[in-house]
């Protein structure tokens, strides 16, 4: 019986585990395609913007 139990919490503790990691990697995958949209729209913008403040 003692062999079961330590099965069960092996079992739970690699479920535990895993679903922090999975929940980790999901907040670090959201922060990169932030930035990387950020990166995308801020960039050329910015330029536009100085563009058009050197023409004026």
């Amino acid at each position: 019986m003692k062999r079961l139990e330590e099965i069960t919490l092996i079992r739970f503790v690699d479920d535990l585990a895993g679903a922090i990691f999975d929940f980790f990697k999901f907040i670090l995958t959201s922060l990169c395609y932030l930035f990387a949209g950020m990166l995308i729209v801020g960039v050329p913008l910015f330029l536009l913007a100085t563009l058009f403040k050197l023409i004026m």
